[in-house]
């Protein structure tokens, strides 16, 4: 089953600084049909105006994943940790048993990005962490890449601790790909940009697709696309 979440039909709030979108109930947006999909429980389209951004905040046992649409974004945090993540990279914190954050838009432009949070397979065992890692771009033309990761096989992609992967992919228009997901575990599935089909079910960019009960998922790009998928545990 796939079911399509039109962009425009996303909860969310608009703060000046910050316009954001949410996939699932988060903050103020609060919808009990939609508070997360397996260990999946945010996934955040924000748009975050130049020079301003999250100023120090704690999280604690979660998995958050940054993905860069556009733009960079810069963290900071209590490990003393600091980086900048461009357009199309990834960074991934493990809050573990506690950290302190900040991240800000520090670029002469609108920063755009998608943050993604995964719940750990264990609660407050772990100390935090933080890395982040730029990928070729190439290497994601026309097939799916992991990106983050706490599967096995996935040595290359940023490590998270739970059994989930983020994906990305480049497809050019008229462009397939095929991701086996297995009928036991869940998708989840946002154009960054452009449009594609899914077993018949278009996309546009932004909207979200909640895929279950499906072996392998085809995906075709109407336009140019660029996709992020979460694969993870019911």
């Amino acid at each position: 089953m796939i079911e399509r979440r039109p962009f425009q039909a996303l909860g969310g709030a608009n703060h000046g600084w910050l316009d954001a979108k949410h996939h699932f109930s988060f903050a103020g947006y609060h919808d009990p049909a939609r508070m997360g999909w397996g260990a999946l429980r945010v996934w955040n389209d924000d748009t975050i105006a130049a020079g301003t951004g999250f100023p120090p905040h704690a999280h604690a046992n979660m998995e958050i994943i940054t993905y860069v649409r556009e733009g960079a974004i810069t963290h900071q945090d209590s490990l003393g940790n600091k980086g900048r993540t461009e357009a199309g990279d990834v960074q991934v914190m493990s809050a573990g048993t506690g950290i302190r954050h900040s991240e800000y838009n520090q670029e002469k432009g609108t920063t755009r990005i998608f943050q993604i949070w995964i719940m750990p397979d264990e609660r407050g065992q772990q100390p935090p962490s933080w890395g982040a890692k730029p990928f070729p771009k190439g290497e994601r033309s026309g097939s799916f890449v992991a990106l983050a990761s706490g599967l096995p096989g996935d040595e290359d992609a940023l490590p998270i601790r739970t059994a989930a992967r983020v994906l990305g992919a480049t497809l050019k228009a008229g462009e397939s790909t095929e991701y086996r997901i297995g009928r036991d575990r869940l998708g989840y599935l946002v154009p960054a940009s452009g449009s594609v089909q899914i077993d018949g079910v278009t996309l546009q960019e932004r909207d979200g697709a909640a895929i279950s009960d499906v072996e392998t998922l085809r995906v075709t790009a109407l336009t140019d696309a660029e996709l992020v998928l979460v694969d993870t545990a019911r």
